[in-house]
């Protein structure tokens, strides 16, 4: 019985085995790795666009995709009613230019200056900070060339270098670590430029320009040039580039005479001399420090929560800080904000600010568009699967000064501080529901005071070290 038992086995097994041939062998027939005249023919079959979607092709191919796109159902007026909101510094432009994470930055420091000032018309020089901010990545670049110049040319390393030499984008980090080491100035003090305005066309020149010195360097190196060698002659090709950038944004202020005004151009005490950081100090007054102080939170869900994590290579100066940040739940992180704006306190705050934003009423709202209805597909990614295939990151820093809470605490809709002018979105302002936060908010940096005690202690574990290429790596513009 058991000699025959087991021959059955065998023979059941056979069949199975022969079953999944037949399946494989069928598969095998109906794939196709190429698109071969039958694919293509099969394709065109599939398609039978007649009646309505013949109309809805028709509006496609004539119309921009966000206009018919909008969703009929969610165009009611706007709710613009906060139950915790900051009263604004006044909004910013930051024009054809990437610098959204200086101006929020700035837009941060601002509303302590315009109180210590009682002027309300305050603002500080964007280009003075930016002049620095584009001489310390041109150093950094370059160092890092000379850092890695024994690694081939071809390695993920150098060739990231090579395609990322300096951008106008930017950090929060980059803020803390610029204002500490160059203070600031009013903007009346040093005004914005047509480059500084427009920086695309000589950010490629400067670009060609350090990738020029760089491949200097490496060909230096090969010939035998010493580091110290290499480093002098990194310093002196950098007056070049300090001289560039005194051509486009001016020569930076070292010293200045100056006192805060009225509306109407009446002086509100006598002017002082200053120089940046003592005008910094002064009109700031900062209790704490930038970098210390200041945690950054993040909403990444491609990776563990409640872990600490660093982004290689992601700074603005050589001797600055990497970009590092604690990723927490949404659920956890909320609340920290919340907590900054009951006591009047905005943040520096970043997001993918291009997802479903309704750019007529600055509304972003993950029902705006319905972009599956019209496009006869389904758009289903997770937030997760989003980052990992660089569908989404954080594009675009802004200053969160603004939430609306229900009868539970819990928040219904959120409002950033942008800048991109008074006219644009809701006086300025763009206004995002909670489900649109959840989807596409990442960053927000908070004051270590407004952390809860078990969740500040995470900061004390070792930092994931990232690579700059990860797909979290990205500059805010």
């Amino acid at each position: 019985m058991q000699t025959m038992a087991i021959s059955k086995h065998k023979r059941n097994a056979m069949k199975r085995t022969a079953l999944l041939l037949v399946i494989a062998t069928c598969f095998s027939a109906s794939a196709q790795e190429s698109l071969t005249p039958a694919v293509l023919s099969n394709l065109e079959k599939s398609v039978n666009v007649s009646g309505a979607e013949k109309a809805i092709q028709n509006a496609i191919q004539s119309n921009a995709i966000n206009k018919i796109a909008l969703n009929g159902n969610n165009r009611q007026a706007t709710d613009t009613w906060f139950s915790l909101d900051i009263k604004g510094t006044g909004i910013s432009d930051q024009a054809s230019s990437g610098r959204c994470w200086l101006f929020t930055g700035l837009n941060v420091l601002r509303q302590r200056a315009m109180k210590n000032l009682k002027n309300e018309e305050f603002m500080f020089s964007q280009v003075y900070l930016f002049f620095y901010d584009q001489l310390e990545k041109s150093n950094l670049f370059l160092q890092s060339v000379i850092d890695t110049r024994k690694l081939p040319l071809d390695s993920q390393q150098v060739q990231w270098l090579m395609s990322n030499p300096i951008s106008d984008g930017g950090t929060y980090t980059g803020v803390a670590d610029l204002v500490s080491k160059y203070g600031l100035v009013p903007q009346d003090v040093m005004s914005e430029t047509y480059v500084s305005n427009n920086t695309s066309e000589f950010n490629g020149h400067l670009k060609r320009k350090l990738r020029e010195i760089a491949i200097n360097i490496r060909e230096k190196s090969e010939s035998g040039a010493s580091v110290k060698d290499l480093e002098t002659y990194k310093m002196e090709q950098m007056k070049d580039i300090y001289k560039m950038l005194c051509l486009a944004y001016g020569e930076p202020v070292k010293e200045f005479r100056w006192a805060a005004k009225d509306k109407k151009g009446k002086y509100l005490n006598a002017p002082k001399d200053y120089t940046p950081l003592s005008f910094y100090k002064e009109v700031c007054a900062p209790e704490e420090d930038l970098n210390a102080d200041y945690v950054m939170l993040m909403n990444d869900p491609s990776r563990p929560y409640n872990k600490v994590y660093e982004i290689d290579m992601d700074r603005h100066t050589y001797d600055g800080h990497n970009w590092l940040y604690l990723n927490l739940d949404i659920d956890d992180l909320s609340p920290i904000a919340i907590a900054s704006l009951q006591d009047s306190v905005p943040m520096y705050f970043s997001c993918d600010v291009g997802k479903q934003l309704n750019r007529s009423n600055g509304l972003l709202d993950v029902n705006n568009y319905d972009y599956n209805s019209l496009l006869g597909t389904t758009f289903g990614m997770s937030k997760k699967q989003r980052i990992e295939t660089h569908d989404s990151g954080s594009s675009h820093a802004m200053t969160l000064v603004a939430v609306d809470l229900d009868e539970n605490g819990k928040p219904l809709k959120w409002k950033v501080e942008n800048s991109w002018g008074k006219t644009y979105g809701y006086a300025g302002h763009l206004i995002m529901t909670h489900d649109w936060f959840r989807e596409y908010m990442f960053r927000v940096v908070v004051n270590k005071k407004y952390i809860p005690a078990d969740i500040l202690k995470l900061m004390d574990q070792k930092p994931v070290k990232l690579p700059a290429w990860d797909p979290m790596f990205g500059m805010e513009e």
